[in-house]
């Protein structure tokens, strides 16, 4: 392909792509895709479950962190094999759709991925092999939804569960029942019902780290939460139930947009000038001060006397909030974003019910951090991350941001499924069943899918240190005597899991999309590399 023989004629040959080009084709094309795949896999599977380990991610740039997220983990690499970065883009897609689940999908993909690699060696078209996935796919489809449970936003004990699950392996998991609280509390506050179907906008709920404390003395707040030190040590550093004005303007004298001289001849006209200057700004503290709010949040830069007279009277300033926290907290308040103090009016203010601000000392010094409570109606949450600072408190977020993401899915679909491989075990025995019925090479291919879903319950009997084989035989006895919520338990083993629950649509849709980049690297039977490797 690189370039046409010489005809004889005595011409030279046509280059169609330049001389360091390489191109893999056949059974080679296979064994490239299926090791990078394999060895994407390997590196994941370490780190699931509830008894996987961490991996250290050192940077280019002198930076650590330590995490067994894998979507965390994925983002870091450097990837350069077009099929790893297939992965890559499996990791996203998962991520951006369900926020969880990415490990379980990279490890089911990279286990596809096998299973085609020891096909396509016995001489198996690669479209048989997309074939009988694609049908497997579907079976495993409807056993999934016909083993999956119904879920209410009331019913806390099922969505602890799921948070729980979603937490377990993590960081945070030593606190897990107590985040789980609150992370279900978010959920359940946060959430609206819209068409006859809850929504649950996740980000309306916030993390907020706090950097000092232990993980067991994180709170939810409903409202939000400011990391700003005040202008003035006379600012009110405690307010009960009032209204909040947002501004978007700056509250100062506004500079005109043409250059202009003003020519003052008398100390007379001086002290008018002056004058009506202070006035103009008594005028807009004024306004803010008739319109009886407590609490001004501003987006711009506020002039000091406005914020003495304010202070004065017992208002509390914020200046120079960045937007994004201007529109927060008249989201939080149910206040409107104004640009101009003439606009302050009854239906433009928020209400909160109680404001304090309290002093911590880091390692920059003082710092402020303003709690404003909204109560019920608050259109935001914050959960209040305790805990070390740094790469460890980040790594609490992400954990809280999974169950977090797994409550909100399944209150949106209403639907759970029993944790612990359960459903990858049952799906695998239904499909091997179906397999019976179909009497062409694509049962092959149907019997391999069954044994790439047993590679989630048989990581989780590895990673506990217990024997995969024996493991997985007791798990399949276990369902085949009606035991059908068993799965394999934080120790290693089968057992039965009647309260352990996991977002049924995460999981699912971390099947179909590791499918789908599976069918996707199947269909692919020429690797072109520029590089030439």
């Amino acid at each position: 392909m690189a370039q046409q023989p010489n005809d004889g004629s005595g011409r030279a040959p046509v280059a169609i792509v330049r001389p360091t080009t390489s191109v893999t084709s056949g059974v080679a094309v296979t064994q490239k895709l299926v090791s990078a795949a394999v060895a994407f896999g390997n590196l994941l599977k370490g780190t699931y479950g509830p008894n996987g380990l961490d991996k250290m991610l050192y940077k280019t740039n002198g930076e650590t962190a330590v995490t067994n997220d894998g979507a965390k983990i994925v983002a870091e690499l450097l990837v350069k094999h077009p099929a790893a970065k297939a992965f890559v883009q499996l990791a996203e897609s998962q991520e951006n759709a369900c926020g969880d689940g990415v490990t379980g999908c990279i490890i089911f993909a990279s286990e596809l991925m096998r299973q085609s690699g020891v096909l396509l060696e016995k001489s198996l078209h690669p479209l048989v092999l997309v074939k009988g996935y694609q049908a497997a796919m579907n079976q495993t489809i409807a056993i999934w939804e016909e083993n999956s449970h119904s879920v209410t936003l009331s019913d806390d004990a099922k969505l602890r569960s799921v948070a729980l699950t979603a937490m377990t392996g993590t960081a945070v998991e030593p606190v897990g029942e107590y985040l789980a609280e609150l992370v279900v509390s978010a959920v359940q506050h946060v959430a609206r019902r819209i068409d006859e179907q809850w929504l649950v906008n996740t980000e309306t709920v916030r993390m907020a780290k706090k950097g000092t404390g232990s993980l067991s003395d994180t709170s939810l707040i409903k409202g939000i939460i400011f990391d700003k030190d005040l202008d003035l040590e006379k600012l009110p550093r405690k307010l009960s139930a009032g209204k909040v004005v947002v501004l978007s303007c700056p509250l100062e004298i506004e500079k005109t947009s043409y250059e202009a001289e003003i020519e003052i001849s008398t100390t007379e006209q001086w002290s008018a000038f002056m004058a009506a200057e202070e006035n103009i700004l008594k005028h807009k503290a004024q306004q803010i001060i008739n319109s009886g709010a407590k609490l001004v949040f501003c987006a711009e830069t506020v002039d000091a006397r406005i914020m003495h007279q304010l202070a004065d009277n017992g208002i509390c300033v914020l200046a120079s909030v960045d937007k994004a926290g201007a529109e927060d907290v008249a989201l939080a308040t149910g206040a409107l974003l104004i640009d101009h103090v003439d606009s302050i009016d009854e239906q433009t203010l928020g209400k909160f019910e109680s404001m304090r601000v309290e002093t911590f000392d880091s390692v920059e010094g003082l710092r402020d951090r303003l709690y404003l409570h909204v109560g019920d109606d608050s259109g935001l949450t914050t959960i209040d991350v305790c805990g070390g600072g740094g790469a460890t408190s980040e790594e609490f977020v992400r954990g809280l941001y999974d169950a977090l993401n797994s409550v909100a899915k399944a209150v949106e679909t209403g639907f759970v499924s029993c944790g612990g491989g359960n459903q990858h075990i049952t799906a695998a025995l239904g499909i091997r069943e179906y397999a019976e019925s179909i009497a062409g090479r694509e049962r092959l291919a149907i019997e391999g899918f069954a044994r790439a879903l047993e590679s989630i319950p048989t990581t989780l009997i590895a990673n506990a240190g217990n024997n995969m084989l024996d493991g997985l035989l007791e798990l399949r006895s276990l369902i085949r005597l009606g035991k059908q919520a068993s799965g394999i338990d934080a120790t290693g083993k089968a057992a039965e899991l009647d309260e352990v629950w996991e977002c049924s649509t995460t999981a699912l849709h971390a099947l179909e999309a590791a499918c789908e980049t599976a069918c996707g690297l199947l269909r692919v039977d020429q690797v072109i590399s520029a590089r030439g490797d």
